[in-house]
């Protein structure tokens, strides 16, 4: 696996196992560091840049959601997050992808796996995209600044779900099928089922619900296409 030069924050409050992730990944080539509770998370992202964090649910004080949340809607932060969580319920994927989570594992985990989805996220984030602007309808997605606007209004993303509708735009008015939308954000590491379904759920959500145009459209079996509906 080709390593990054990267800085990544722990936020874990069981010490052996925040310890034995920053071991791991200081192996790779990552520099790390650690929180065991949500608001010294909170402070030390204040303070400093990081290129990823690692966010457990269950934390003492504040829990992982409303860490994330403030992490996205109070400081504004695009920094990728990966959730880790003991229970494998939808419920708790959703909450967390809608919040701004951009990935999710669940405990326990491998940490090859791990550290395989921190390289694709933070790649993603650093922008390994071509400049310029992708125009569907009333939909338009500026890759430079990374600002999506339906109309005039600023539609917020993670950077799993911009990925995700960049594809979507790129190829419109084509249909994209699950098995290449998988392929193309998460490489040889696809997630289960759940995840790609999450997304799509929150990137419908955003760009279709406040609208009276539907441009999000599932083709059952088949795939997903970004289109007017006159274009179906």
């Amino acid at each position: 696996m080709k390593a990054v030069s990267a800085t990544v924050l722990i936020v874990e409050d069981h010490r052996d196992l925040a310890a034995n992730v920053g071991d791991y990944l200081e192996l790779g080539g990552f520099t790390v560091d650690f929180a065991t509770d949500g608001i010294t998370a909170l402070q030390l992202c204040e303070e400093h840049h990081y290129d990823a964090i690692v966010l457990d649910i269950m934390l003492p004080g504040i829990d992982g959601f409303e860490v994330c949340r403030r992490l996205r809607h109070e400081m504004h932060l695009h920094t990728p997050i990966i959730m880790l969580t003991a229970r494998d319920t939808i419920n708790d994927k959703v909450n967390g992808f809608d919040l701004g989570a951009d990935d999710y594992l669940i405990k326990p985990f491998e940490m090859r796996e791990l550290e395989a989805r921190l390289i694709a996220m933070i790649r993603r984030q650093r922008g390994e995209l071509e400049g310029g602007k992708l125009t569907v309808a009333d939909l338009t997605y500026d890759l430079d600044t990374m600002r999506v606007m339906r109309g005039d209004q600023v539609i917020k993303l993670s950077p799993i779900t911009l990925h995700i509708l960049r594809i979507l735009m790129r190829e419109s008015p084509k249909i994209v099928s699950r098995e290449r939308l998988e392929a193309e954000v998460w490489g040889d590491d696809t997630p289960d089922s759940d995840t790609l379904r999450s997304h799509l759920y929150n990137l419908r959500k955003s760009l279709d619900k406040p609208f009276q145009n539907q441009l999000m459209h599932t083709l059952p079996g088949v795939g997903y296409k970004l289109c007017r509906e006159e274009d179906l």
